[in-house]
């Protein structure tokens, strides 16, 4: 049987009616690339420079921030109607599928073919792509700003902040932007976002709207919730001085320890936990794919989401009791991801491929301690929070701040005789060792407080009183108490 030949992808395309849609949109824009490629090779080739690159860098140059101002979310629960949600999971699928053709194209870059695609062509390749194709009945806004926010995921990775832009997949990244945003306020509880394609969709004002706000981005949660985001400066907050300072041991058996005395606990939720593994053992045992296991995985989801949404309350909660009452607010720097890795496997020497106890089992408990401790999400609204309220916040080395002595600054293992308890064995002081730890941290910070009167802490050559050297990093502006 002979196979037919054709001059080009798109002639095939154009008559074999069993080729998809999918295929044709990927036929034009990687013809789109391979004609780009072929054009500034040949152009490398002839000794002429690319006004396609160096329109890139100029554009590149002249669109790079100069201040970088720091922006909060403000983010409220969207109610859309059954077809609504149809249509906002059609906007979704949208802007992930434009995302990932993007991405794709700039994984095909190579050094000897020259640039890739730049935001303006890709722009018309989106537009050529929307002609007579399934693509075309979506919202053009809103593919086009999948095709921005590609770009500056770029940008932000090849500056160094971010990491380099991945694929999108259904299910974990069902979100997109509305560029034009229009509210309008019902009354004091409800008001309806316009989103394209769509109309008028209400949302809950769970708090008072922003004064000015940038785009909106619509999201679905894996427990089936839609939520707007709006972006916008967060204004400065004034805020009666204190004069306290606190320094902050976190735990797992308690969650925080402040130097003052306080004991705070992260919700720990028994019955919820217990739901959730009821939950995921039904489903181990359900068919794939099966409508039962559907219904298991969607209460799953739900029970996930109230787990997070109660942790992430007792953050916020705690985390601003902690900024309005101290003006000084010391932590460890602690790298949490390090912490929670696994342990490596260790080769039995005497029997070749099998491998000694390492620990995995322990470890992987203490792992989940930790994360349900919600350290790194402390730390990072404490900072977040420090700035807008311009106070002082200061991370320094853990080493031994668990073994140090706060009174004579004695480091021994011996010191610690229990988890709770810490006795010195050089000066005998008694107190709780979380408590201690506390102590130990705030003065650190206030040591590095005294001696930095710069913006930046540095390493200093030799620790106070026998403790060790450190690294602090002062991330707040410090004001005179």
């Amino acid at each position: 049987m002979k196979t037919k030949r054709y001059e080009s992808i798109w002639d095939a395309i154009e008559n074999e009616p069993g080729i998809s849609e999918n295929m044709k949109i990927r036929s034009i824009l990687m013809q789109e690339l391979v004609a780009h490629i072929t054009k500034t090779s040949m152009t490398k080739i002839g000794g002429q420079a690319d006004d396609f690159s160096r329109g890139s860098r100029i554009a590149h140059r002249c669109h790079t921030p100069l201040v970088n101002f720091p922006q909060m979310s403000h983010r409220y629960r969207l109610y859309p109607t059954d077809i609504q949600s149809q249509g906002l999971s059609g906007h979704c699928s949208d802007a992930r599928y434009v995302w990932n053709l993007a991405l794709e194209q700039t994984n095909l870059y190579r050094p000897e073919w020259g640039p890739t695609p730049g935001p303006t062509l890709r722009q018309k390749q989106l537009a050529e792509a929307r002609k007579d194709t399934w693509l075309g009945q979506g919202s053009s806004s809103v593919q086009q700003q999948a095709l921005r926010d590609f770009e500056k995921a770029l940008k932000n990775w090849w500056q160094g902040t971010h990491r380099r832009p991945t694929w999108r997949k259904a299910g974990v990244n069902e979100s997109f932007c509305v560029r034009d945003v229009k509210v309008i306020k019902q009354n004091g509880k409800w008001a309806k976002i316009l989103i394209p394609k769509i109309g008028e969709v209400r949302f809950r004002l769970s708090r008072a709207l922003p004064y000015k706000y940038g785009m909106a981005r619509i999201t679905l949660d894996r427990a089936g919730r839609w939520h707007v985001s709006f972006t916008s400066i967060p204004e400065s907050k004034t805020r009666v001085k204190t004069g306290n300072g606190v320094g902050i041991d976190r735990g797992v058996t308690n969650t925080l320890a402040t130097s003052d005395g306080q004991m705070l606990q992260v919700p720990t939720l028994p019955k919820l936990i217990a739901k959730q593994k009821s939950l995921q053992v039904t489903m181990s045992r359900q068919v794939k794919g099966s409508k039962r296991r559907a219904k298991t995985r969607a209460k799953l989801g739900l029970t996930y989401a109230r787990i997070t949404d109660r942790r992430n309350d007792w953050v916020e909660k705690t985390t601003t009791k902690l900024v309005a009452n101290y003006d000084l607010i010391v932590v460890e720097k602690l790298q949490t991801t390090n912490m929670v890795k696994r342990p490596k496997a260790k080769e039995n020497p005497d029997n070749l491929g099998s491998f000694l106890p390492n620990g995995a089992r322990v470890k992987a408990g203490l792992n989940r301690a930790i994360l349900r401790s919600c350290w790194g999400k402390l730390e990072k609204r404490i900072e977040d929070k420090a700035k807008q309220s311009k106070i002082t916040f200061i991370r320094v080395d853990p080493r031994y701040s668990s073994l140090e002595c706060r009174r004579c600054s004695h480091i021994a293992k011996e010191n610690r005789e229990s988890q709770a308890v810490f006795k010195c064995v050089m000066c005998g002081h008694e107190n709780n060792a979380d408590i201690n730890a506390g102590q130990v941290i705030l003065a650190r910070g206030l040591r590095v407080l005294a001696s930095t009167p710069g913006p930046g802490a540095c390493r200093s050559k030799t620790g106070a009183r026998g403790s060790p050297p450190y690294v602090a990093t002062r991330t707040s502006k410090v004001e005179a108490a």
